[in-house]
């Protein structure tokens, strides 16, 4: 029980924290979720879900690291690099599963 009272409460924390970031780790959770199931049952809504949050997720991570590259005065970390690589990769795999559903359609 103390184990769900300490995740819940750094769950909390990390809401006040950095509101952005949570939202798009929640996004990333739902995604998932609905992705995994996608592909337990052939129902396309949970896919187009799936990658509406993917979508969603990568561009708000693009707009966030953008932002936050103009506020600093060194703008080419490497994490800075890796989360702006990972957010083109997830771009581009959610709008390739969007032409291929509706090339599918």
């Amino acid at each position: 029980m103390r184990f769900l009272n300490t995740c819940f409460n750094n769950l909390i924390l990390s809401s006040q924290y950095n509101p952005p970031r949570f939202i798009e780790l929640m996004m990333l959770s739902l995604a998932i979720a609905m992705l995994i199931i996608a592909t337990i049952t052939p129902d396309r809504p949970y896919l187009v879900l799936g990658l509406s949050f993917v979508l969603g997720a990568s561009i708000s991570i693009l707009v966030r690291e953008l932002i936050s590259t103009m506020d600093h005065a060194h703008p080419f970390s490497p994490q800075r690099l890796i989360t702006q690589f990972t957010a083109f990769l997830l771009l581009g795999i959610s709008i390739y599963g969007f032409a291929d559903l509706i090339r599918s359609l």
